[in-house]
């Protein structure tokens, strides 16, 4: 059980629209972060990244229920996202399983995530979500 991702996990289901400057207390200033979607590199990227996410998101919330340690300043964390958007969805809440890799020293300097950018995204949209859902049928 690791500390570090215990605390690293309280401070940022803290993080929201109104304190995004407290990211460099989680963060290095040269962080890369990567999940399926983008990858950015520095906490100037990174803090424009989730401003972006929290001004088109409502409700985002992360549940994290996973805390594995495997090495020494490396670890994963594993969550659920909870989050409505307008035009997703019909703006119901939305949730998506995923983890984090986390390395760090005595802040997070590299953290890749993982999730399903289908359940995350295009199954929401309109036109592709049912394309995605009659695929699904076909396939299952």
């Amino acid at each position: 059980m690791s500390d570090f991702l215990r605390r690293f996990a309280q401070h940022f289901v803290q993080l929201n629209k109104d304190n995004l400057q407290r990211l460099g207390e989680l963060y290095t200033d040269d962080v890369r972060f990567t999940d399926p979607l983008h990858e950015v590199q520095g906490l100037g990227q990174l803090s424009d990244y989730f401003g972006e996410l929290y001004a088109n998101v409502s409700d985002l919330r992360f549940d994290f229920h996973g805390f594995d340690q495997i090495g020494d300043g490396e670890g994963y964390l594993r969550w659920i996202m909870s989050y409505r958007h307008p035009r997703l969805g019909g703006g119901r809440l939305i949730r998506v399983d995923g983890c984090s890799h986390l390395r760090w020293s005595d802040k997070v300097y590299s953290q890749r995530d993982y999730f399903d950018a289908g359940a995350l995204l295009y199954e929401h949209l309109p036109v592709l979500g049912r394309a995605i859902a009659w695929l699904k049928r076909r396939l299952g």
